[in-house]
């Protein structure tokens, strides 16, 4: 489990602003939810277990994360040309996952995503044990689940993770 990370008073005010305008200036992500509680003087704070969930909603694999290998243990296996990192080293320095294939066709139904981009998704064990790992993207108005050795790396892949508070 990733470290729980804090965040200085100025730093929560901006990440909150910037989550508020996302939140609004995409309304058909979330319907029917609204910051009208803290409007209305509500005041509302965090009182239940349920998990709220981040995705990267990009329309793109953001670019900071692409060209990498899928783990830790490609890029060992990788003897020249290594790429920077692994998707998953990555998203786990975040304190974050990489989106299991059904997060991603969740997240297609909300907009379109990696129309020109590709993004390295959880793989089953199984799959990784012999080498493979699963990406996708969105062409021809088609979400596809693709299988590439987990070493391979390429300008227009990247990840997209999520992140459950």
């Amino acid at each position: 489990m990733p470290k729980a990370k804090s965040l200085a008073a100025n730093q929560q005010d901006s990440l909150l602003g910037t989550l508020q305008a996302r939140f609004d200036a995409h309304m058909h992500r979330h319907a029917g939810l609204d910051w009208t509680m803290e409007r209305s003087g509500g005041e509302p704070d965090v009182v239940g277990v349920g998990a709220c969930t981040f995705v990267d909603c990009s329309a793109q694999s953001p670019k900071g994360r692409r060209s990498v290998c899928y783990d830790r243990e490609a890029l060992n296996a990788r003897k020249e040309h290594k790429p920077k990192s692994s998707a998953v080293h990555m998203a786990t320095a975040m304190g974050a996952a990489l989106l299991t294939v059904d997060e991603y066709r969740a997240l297609q139904e909300l907009g379109e995503f990696d129309t020109t981009t590709s993004s390295w998704v959880q793989t089953p064990v199984a799959m990784r044990q012999l080498g493979g790992a699963l990406f996708c993207d969105r062409r021809y108005d088609t979400i596809f689940v693709y299988h590439n050795g987990a070493e391979s790396y390429y300008a227009a892949r990247g990840f997209r993770c999520s992140l459950k508070v």
